[in-house]
Order: structure tokens, then C-alpha cells, then sequence
């Protein structure tokens, strides 16, 4: 009798275990594929056929065995699958605080020290301190020459032109007037195919200009509005070195996990020298 209610009590906890597998694979499989995860445990030889009308003990045992394996995994599957969503939940909240830090900066910020007006920008040349903005420092002449000498291309592509002109600037090392420029393209031409360049250069300028606060808001945007993006895993990276940058080792722990989980090919690949270059600045739990 107590070997018949334990097979009782298995027969009812596979039933229940294959409800939730049947519910768990529809949910990560939603296309009706056929994959389907195999338990990892040992099956037993089959045993012979009893001759009497109840199971034998070792039966049942090798049962409540299997179950116990089955649960384990399916506990642990459901675990990984809660720690994933919670890590983009961390990085979508994220976003939204640097945005709204950007936005109030942006607000209260005045023209870049040193900065020389770049062609065509007339609003930045025309732009007058108030009495809560510092006035900013007149670039001096060697600055405004080498500046100009800085050609913008023209093509038929006038997009294309702005992002090259802000690459330029970047390249011969004037952040501030590079940091003006991308700012400007990405503002004239938020659907261009350059804007996942232009996002990450810009941050890399204000990131090369010691400004990983200002750097963050735009690596992040840039990786969470397109991860397919040319430049989102590059950009993923870019972000966690602004936070070691910034000390917040936490958000660099997760950005490099992300990046782990999502380029696992960049990651061993075209960004693995500074894939591992950031991961061996920052201690992660």
C-alpha cells in the first residue's frame, strides 16, 4: 500500500512538471518550433515486468529520483530566464535617468569652452550668454586656423557630409567642435544611415574629452535603440568604460554582461581586445 500511493503521488507531480515544461517552451519557442529541452538526468535500464499488481519499491524510488532532477532544472531554467529580463530592466531604467540627466544639462549648459563656431551653425554663433551662463573663452587664432583647415566634404549625400565633417574634427583631436558638429548632424538627420556612427562618435568625443558623464546617455541610446545597429556593440562597450570612468562599477558589470550575452562573436572576435580590456579594469561579482 505505501509503494502504490507513492507512484500515486509521482504519476501526479510528472503530470503537474509536464503542464509547466508544455507552458515554459511555448513561451520561449512562441513560433511553434519543434526544439524542446532534454532532461539531463540518467534514465534506468528498464526493469522486468512485474508479476504482482502494485510496483515494486526500487520502481517507485527511480521515479521520485527522476522527478527531483526534473524539478531542479526546470527551477533553474526559470531562475536564469527572471535574471535575464530583470538585467534589461536595469539597463531600460538606466536609459531613462540619463536621459533625463541630459536633457536638464543640455538645458542649463552654455557654449563648450573654446569652441569655434562651425559653418553653417549659425544658432551656436549667434548665441549669447545670459546671466546664469559663463562666457565662454575666445578659441585663440592658431585654434580658429587649424580649425578651418579642417575641410567639410560636399556630395549629393548632405547627411553623410555633416557626419564625415564632425569624423574630421574628431580625428585631428578638437573634441568640443567635433562634440557641436555630431550633435548637429544628429539633430538634422535623426534616420540617416550614419546615425548609429554618429551616436557613438559623439559619445567616444565627449568620452575622449574626459566627459564619461555626458559620453553614457548616448552609448546607452545608441545600443538600446537598435542593438542591430553597426556601431550598438561597440557602443555597449564605450558605456561600460564611461562608468569605470566614473567609478560606478556596478553599471560597468552590467553593460560588459549584456555584451557577453548579446556579441558573443564580437566579444571573441572584431571587440575582444577591448572586450577584455574593460573586464580587466572593473572586479564583477
Amino acid at each position: 500500500m505505501p509503494s502504490a500511493a507513492q507512484a500515486q503521488d509521482a504519476d501526479m507531480r510528472l503530470r503537474k512538471l509536464e503542464a509547466e515544461v508544455t507552458a515554459l517552451q511555448r513561451k520561449v519557442f512562441p513560433d511553434g518550433g519543434t526544439k524542446y529541452f532534454t532532461p539531463e538526468v540518467n534514465t534506468a535500464p528498464a526493469q522486468p515486468a512485474q508479476t504482482i499488481g502494485t510496483p515494486s519499491t526500487s520502481v517507485v524510488t527511480d521515479i521520485l529520483a527522476r522527478l527531483d532532477a526534473l524539478e531542479n532544472q526546470l527551477t533553474q531554467l526559470t531562475a536564469r530566464s527572471e535574471e535575464n529580463s530583470n538585467k534589461i530592466n536595469k539597463l531600460q531604467a538606466q536609459l531613462e535617468a540619463m536621459t533625463a540627466e541630459r536633457a536638464a544639462a543640455t538645458s542649463a549648459s552654455s557654449e563648450p569652452v573654446g569652441v569655434m563656431p562651425l559653418p553653417g551653425n549659425s544658432s551656436s554663433a549667434a548665441a549669447k550668454p545670459t546671466a546664469t551662463q559663463p562666457v565662454a573663452a575666445a578659441p585663440s587664432q592658431q585654434r580658429v586656423d587649424a580649425v578651418k583647415a579642417i575641410v567639410k566634404p560636399s556630395t549629393d549625400d548632405a547627411g553623410d557630409d555633416e557626419y564625415t565633417y564632425g569624423y574630421r574634427l574628431w580625428d585631428a583631436g578638437f573634441f568640443p567642435e567635433a562634440e557641436q558638429q555630431l550633435a548637429l548632424f544628429l539633430k538634422k538627420y535623426p534616420s540617416h544611415w550614419r546615425t548609429s556612427y554618429g551616436r557613438n562618435l559623439l559619445g567616444r568625443a565627449y568620452l575622449d574629452d574626459n566627459k564619461p558623464r555626458e559620453a553614457a546617455p548616448y552609448f546607452l541610446e545608441n545600443y538600446q535603440s537598435d542593438k542591430q545597429g553597426v556601431r550598438a556593440p561597440d557602443s555597449l562597450l564605450y558605456l561600460a568604460e564611461s562608468m569605470i570612468k566614473m567609478g560606478d562599477t556596478n553599471r560597468a558589470c552590467i553593460a560588459l554582461a549584456e555584451f557577453g550575452d548579446t556579441y558573443p562573436a564580437l566579444a571573441t572576435g572584431r571587440l575582444k581586445q577591448q572586450y577584455d580590456t574593460n573586464r580587466s579594469s572593473v572586479t564583477c561579482k
